[in-house]
């Protein structure tokens, strides 16, 4: 099926410039030939953008010297047309890469033939089946994107009604409650992690926070609902979603509970029963381990029960974080007398917009309250990390952060699929000795 010029437009610029350079090529066929690369057919764990860049690489010699021209797709597929010339390089490359990727069983040998793994071209004698393969690769590919574009654009007409949608009434919560009791929300908990980020945006995982996703619990129940829209009754919500997580935290075999961990609680739930029950099954090596986050509004409602509250599951061994916190009520509120372990202070541009002034303010409340006792929340760029560090802030949770973790894990990836490659290398060059 041939794609119109229109919708070929509309397409990633690696499937555009292929489809173009077949076209271009049918004057020039002679002498050229193609190989496709399928590692697509990976398993997910071996499709991630750094192996598959990775990948790529073996062929970049061959494209410096004008040799072949690369194609990497968006689906992992690396398509490259080369000089017949360059044949034996372009074989030594697809070894390589099916090396990189020996742990996949694409890429076992002894299974199949190898055409799995890649299919080789003759252009001239082939041009009319290279062509017709490259059309379909587009017209999938354009396919994946009208499709994706339609989820998202479905999905933000979703948040825009949850955002204005129906509010909260008793009769909802009831049947919120009623359809928790029987949902399995193992599938909504997230993990999110708090990290002392060094000068060169390097992140150190302090621990980590597990939190039940409020957007995926109203989208799985009630699309149409506005869950926060009544403050008591979110707050009796949430209530309930902290027995199902203490539920879910007694679970032994539970590999996500692993490390350092905090999770946010209502000062009633840790005066209730559910919270003693959950208690006598960790054990005391484990209390130390645990970090239980109050929001600041819900102990300033009842300050009794909070520093009741608190005594007891200090006494026990857990760590008390305050969370919600800001740069104003900051100001209001004594870590230290309070009796908190942490403090989480929600980043807000104003902090450095209104300048030196209140940098200062910031700095002396940093100090006061203990740098290394506050985690900067919210942290979505690099600029709230510059500003923490510049008041003396240790710890920040956030996208930003999360994004340093994935980069940092990427960069340790790379590294040793470089030292795989050297290995590689050098047994060859052992082998040909």
């Amino acid at each position: 099926m041939a794609t119109s010029p229109e919708s070929v437009k509309r397409l990633p610029s690696q499937e555009n410039l292929l489809l173009d350079y077949i076209h271009r090529l049918e004057k020039h066929k002679g002498g050229r030939k193609a190989v496709h690369v399928h590692l697509s057919k990976l398993r997910p764990i071996n499709r991630r953008e750094q192996h598959i860049r990775t990948a790529a690489n073996n062929f970049e010699v061959m494209v410096k010297a004008m040799n072949g021209q690369l194609f990497s797709l968006k689906s992992s597929d690396l398509f490259f047309v080369y000089k017949n010339e360059a044949r034996p390089q372009v074989e030594t490359a697809v070894r390589k890469v099916r090396f990189l990727f020996s742990d996949d069983p694409l890429a076992d040998e002894k299974q199949g033939s190898g055409a799995e793994f890649a299919t080789w071209y003759d252009a001239e004698k082939e041009f009319d089946e290279i062509l017709h393969l490259v059309q379909r690769l587009v017209d999938v590919e354009q396919r994946r994107e009208e499709k994706t574009r339609g989820r998202r654009d479905t999905r933000s007409l979703l948040k825009a009604k949850q955002k204005e949608g129906e509010p909260m009434t008793p009769e909802i919560l009831g049947r919120v409650e009623t359809a928790l009791a029987r949902t399995d929300l193992s599938n909504m908990v997230r993990r999110q992690y708090i990290c002392k980020v060094d000068t060169n945006m390097v992140p150190e995982q302090f621990f980590s926070e597990m939190f039940i996703s409020i957007d995926d619990l109203r989208e799985t129940l009630l699309p149409g609902v506005n869950l926060a829209s009544n403050r008591w009754l979110f707050q009796h919500l949430t209530q309930t979603l902290d027995r199902r997580m203490l539920a879910m935290l007694n679970k032994t075999d539970n590999a996500s509970v692993s490390g350092d961990i905090s999770f946010n609680l209502n000062v009633s739930t840790l005066l209730s029963e559910e919270f003693q029950t959950f208690d006598a099954n960790v054990s005391a090596g484990r209390r130390g381990a645990m970090i239980i986050e109050l929001q600041n509004l819900d102990i300033f409602a009842d300050l009794g029960s909070y520093l009741f509250a608190r005594e007891f599951v200090q006494e026990k061994g857990y760590r008390i974080c305050i969370d919600g916190m800001t740069h104003h009520t900051l100001a209001m509120i004594d870590r230290e007398r309070l009796g908190a372990n942490l403090v989480k202070l929600v980043w807000h541009s104003d902090m450095i917009d209104r300048g030196e002034t209140m940098h200062q303010q910031i700095r002396e409340l940093v100090r006061r309250a203990g740098g290394n006792r506050i985690i900067l929340s919210s942290v979505d760029d690099r600029e709230a990390v510059d500003f923490g560090q510049s008041v003396g802030i240790s710890y920040y949770q956030g996208r930003y952060v999360e994004n340093l973790i994935a980069e940092d894990i990427r960069r340790r990836e790379l590294l040793r699929l470089k030292r795989r490659m050297e290995r590689s290398e050098s047994e060859e060059e052992e082998g040909m000795e």
